[in-house]
């Protein structure tokens, strides 16, 4: 019997973009403590050095905070590089950065839909791009993109988030099959209403738009739970497991894969 592949990732290098805060924070926080190295980015680097220096103090990796503006493909390779420079290698790639718009398609002004999808997709590519030649090199590269359960279903008013999200869940399958030879896998996690504070800074005007009267539990549960069967928010640390998993030896072989983790709501 062959030995049971490792969820270690001691002496690896993980980059993750969007990094200092919520998801991006839980993915490289499930890392960290797997013993990967992590360069924490986002757009402040006193914030992503904080975050950083957060996972150094309680995992013992190294953690670096750098500022990248994932829309800008020139900041986006010389990110690559300093953190390449700074750690030794890039072993793993998680494209986690991602902004939302809501508008009818007929008032959706144009300047939005080039912002969402520049963040939201354009930036995987150039990511994925500039960091490719150091996952060839490691020989076992990951590549995890963070799309949504937009990425496999659509509602009104997101449109340029849900193309974009249809867009990373394709590119991930193009990704995967390129890399394949080098050993690169690609993957997307595709997240239903993850609870972050971004969700929970919105109870109290909510139940105010609800017309009181409601808990503000109660309408966060209106707001973001209709579409969920588990009526359960998603911890963001679940998310951070998942990729995890992803970037390890026990998922070598799972590659060109878009999962959810929605709570059935890509199911109905």
């Amino acid at each position: 019997m062959s030995a049971l592949p490792s969820l270690s990732l001691a002496r690896r290098v993980s980059v993750v973009t969007g990094a200092a805060r919520g998801i991006g924070f839980a993915c490289a926080t499930a890392l960290a403590a797997a013993g990967s190295d992590v360069a924490i980015c986002d757009l402040d680097e006193a914030t992503a050095a904080a975050s950083a220096a957060k996972l150094s103090a309680e995992y013992g990796v190294r953690g670096r905070g750098y500022a990248i503006n994932v829309t800008k493909p020139d900041d986006v390779r010389a990110g690559i590089a300093r953190i390449a420079a700074d750690l030794g290698a890039i072993d793993h790639v998680v494209n986690n950065a991602g902004v939302q718009y809501v508008a009818p398609i007929a008032e959706f002004g144009d300047a939005d839909w080039e912002r969402v999808r520049s963040v939201d997709l354009d930036s995987v590519f150039h990511l994925t791009k500039a960091a490719w030649p150091h996952l060839v090199a490691c020989g076992h590269g990951r590549v995890v993109n963070i799309a949504s359960v937009h990425g496999l279903i659509a509602s009104p008013f997101k449109s340029a988030y849900i193309a974009s999200k249809h867009g990373v869940v394709g590119f991930t399958k193009a990704t995967a099959l390129e890399g394949a030879e080098a050993g690169i896998t690609a993957n997307a996690i595709c997240p239903g209403a993850v609870y972050t504070d971004l969700i929970a800074g919105q109870a109290k005007d909510l139940a105010t738009s609800y017309g009181g009267g409601i808990s503000e539990e109660e309408a966060l549960k209106r707001a973001f739970l209709s579409k969920m069967p588990t009526g359960k928010f998603i911890d963001p640390l679940e998310v951070g497991a998942l990729c995890a998993y992803l970037c390890s030896d026990a998922a070598r072989s799972i590659t060109g894969t878009a999962i959810p983790i929605d709570g059935g709501w890509s199911a109905e």
